[in-house]
């Protein structure tokens, strides 16, 4: 039994809980019905986990002042989705009570799930009971309480906080009507209590258990309407009080949350205007990232999945890594799972990996999208079992739209593979981004802040404008090939003058050529264009 815990120790526990979570996670997505039934709170908490494993492997962990800045750093960056966030505050809590200290002792652990549950409260503008905050401060109150009964050890606060944790969570649909009308309890409080059972199985050595079987998705109670779209935004160099940009956002729609660190601010928020929301709050910072979901169309997914879910699975998955809501829409629109990462922030082998897990599918295609991102994905095929996954080494989020245009689960992937590969060598794409230092390569002298237009991965020129940029690349590809097709995806940063005077001039100079303009560039590019 475990009467401290060690920086080191606490950092293996976090990880050993983040797997032990993993086996959830289909269950706590089947529960979810609050704020929407749209099936993604063990996603969006597993996502915001493993974001905290990340920082963990890249910090000395003999010093817990570095334990706990992974932990607090690492949950902010990689929230996803509104219980994410929330999560991600607890957390932050939880670190900013343990940081100082040289070991986790029974009353410091009953003091750090105090603060994590008073600091989520603190991050919800409307905290309603019957959800993750409910359970969170029932967790803290039954630590507290062994504490006071003479608990000497960690397994014994966790076993009384665990303990009070179920209750609240049993009590939760008599404190929320969607959850009563569901049958189920909240989600979210589940994920935490489920976090929390992997701590107390680091310490008691258990084996991960095996993953429960799903009879039954919560969403299935609820019709089919108008849920408008989930959208998140993460940006630095931020100078403004996270009040003032609170404030700004809280008219867009709800389910609202707003929260930072060291000049970083995640924001979350349910709205029907989700370009409008981006290019407001753009001008406090740099837009780090940004995702964008259409909760009608996930909740669709959801009774597509309950009405499948005793049919045997069509013989190909398809996993591509992307960022940029618009890009994440159209792959998931091809049918594809998505990895979040690109440029600035590569998957781990892991976060492909579980991607490969999570699908029924025997046969699986990668599109890694990134040169940077190639290695990583071989590497989560060859770890892989029980299925056979191939990778195509797409080098582009243009590549990878192009050859998931040709993807159709119910044809082998041996089918599959030669008309996919063909089709991602066809297409040409050409990014714009801003230079982040001064340089000169492939004799083409860039100033930091610049625009800079990128063909195919590789630069190709600097401008004054992105639009610019971006209509001289297009200009020059038009003279190696016969094209049909240009895809255009632009940033939250674009106006919309500058958008339609560029549209505008592609148009006029190449009028053989199909259009298409979409919002939702990658993050940090202000355009992404794609030749075909």
């Amino acid at each position: 039994m475990a009467r401290a815990l060690l920086p080191a120790e606490l950092a293996q526990a976090f990880r050993y809980a983040t797997d032990w979570f993993a086996v959830y996670l289909e269950e706590i997505n089947a529960l979810n019905v609050y704020p929407v039934p749209d099936g993604d709170t063990g996603t969006n908490m597993h996502l915001t986990l493993q974001s905290v494993r990340r920082e963990l492997d890249l910090v000395d962990t003999q010093k817990m002042g570095e334990v706990a800045r992974a932990i607090s750093y690492g949950s902010l960056l990689g929230a996803r989705g509104n219980s994410g966030v929330i999560t991600s505050q607890i957390l932050k809590g939880f670190a900013d009570a343990i940081k100082e200290a040289q070991a986790i002792s029974p009353n410091l652990l009953s003091k750090a799930l105090e603060e994590g549950s008073r600091t989520g409260y603190k991050a919800v503008m409307k905290p309603v009971e019957g959800t993750i905050l409910t359970v969170s401060r029932a967790v803290a109150e039954g630590a507290r309480q062994a504490v006071e009964a003479g608990a000497e050890t960690l397994e014994e606060v966790l076993e009384q906080a665990l303990r009070q944790g179920r209750e609240a969570s049993d009590r939760t649909p008599e404190l929320l009507p969607v959850l009563k009308q569901a049958g189920v309890v909240d989600a979210g409080g589940v994920g935490l209590l489920r976090f929390l059972e992997g701590l107390q199985g680091y310490l008691l050595q258990k084996p991960l258990p095996e993953p429960p079987k799903v009879e039954r998705y919560a969403q299935t109670v609820f019709e089919e309407e108008n849920f408008g779209y989930c959208t998140e935004f993460l940006m630095d160099g931020v100078q403004e009080p996270i009040e003032k940009i609170r404030a700004e956002v809280a008219a867009f729609g709800d389910s609202l949350l707003v929260v930072g660190a060291e000049g970083y601010v995640k924001g979350h928020i349910h709205t029907n205007d989700p370009d409008g929301l981006l290019a407001r709050v753009a001008r406090y910072g740099r837009m780090l990232r940004t995702k964008v979901e259409d909760m009608s169309q996930q909740h669709s997914e959801i009774l597509a999945m309950a009405g499948a879910a005793d049919e045997p699975p069509p013989p190909t998955g398809l996993v591509a890594v992307a960022n940029g809501w618009g890009l994440v829409k159209a792959f998931r629109g091809f049918g594809a799972r998505v990895v979040a990462g690109g440029q600035t922030a590569n998957p781990s082998v892991q976060d492909i990996l579980d991607a490969i897990r999570s699908l029924p599918n025997p046969q699986v295609i990668v599109l890694p999208n990134n040169s940077n991102v190639i290695m990583s994905a071989e590497q989560a095929a060859r770890l892989s079992q029980g299925k056979v996954v191939h990778v195509i080494p797409t080098r582009t989020l243009g590549q990878g739209l192009a050859a998931s245009v040709l993807y159709q689960a119910e044809r082998p992937a041996a089918e599959l593979l030669p008309e996919m590969e063909e089709a991602a060598r066809r297409v040409v794409t050409l990014e714009v981004t801003r230079a982040s230092r001064s340089v000169e390569i492939g004799g083409v002298s860039v100033a930091e802040g610049q625009p800079i237009g990128l063909r195919d991965d590789k630069l190709a020129l600097a401008a004054a404008t992105p639009e610019e940029a971006l209509f001289d690349m297009v200009h020059l590809a038009a003279q190696d090939g016969d094209f049909e097709l240009l895809t255009l995806f632009y940033g939250p940063a674009v106006t919309k003058e500058a958008l339609e005077a560029l549209t505008r001039r592609l148009a006029e100079a190449f009028p053989a050529y199909s259009l298409e303009v979409h919002p939702g560039a990658p993050d940090l590019y202000d355009y992404l264009a794609v030749l075909e």
